[in-house]
């Protein structure tokens, strides 16, 4: 898994931890009286249903999106196996220099 798919993993785990919080804390405030408390608490649950929709839907584009390039590079490598095996070798060369250049 490369860094940015790592940084979005955890961007999401975090997205969905805040939400679950955020439930949470409704719960806890059921008590709470006064209509400036109950409109800001319908706000917020209104603001957090939203976010629960957006983390879903963005979940649910990065699914489709990834199983897209997949799919993409699977075709490719299929019908151009030199090509990729030479890419991909060009590539192993190229990483092989950098990494001995660093030390």
């Amino acid at each position: 898994m490369s860094a940015v798919d790592e940084h979005k993993e955890q961007l999401m785990n975090d997205l969905h931890l805040v939400i679950r919080d955020a439930e949470e804390l409704l719960k806890n405030t059921e008590q709470q009286t006064g209509e400036g408390f109950k409109a800001a608490k319908a706000r917020f649950e209104k603001t957090l249903r939203n976010a629960k929709a957006e983390v879903e839907r963005i979940e649910d584009l990065v699914i489709t999106r990834t199983k897209e390039a997949a799919k993409a590079t699977d075709v490719y490598v299929k019908e151009n196996p030199w090509q990729s095996a030479g890419i991909a070798a060009g590539v192993g060369l190229l990483v092989g220099l950098l990494i001995g250049r660093s030390r």
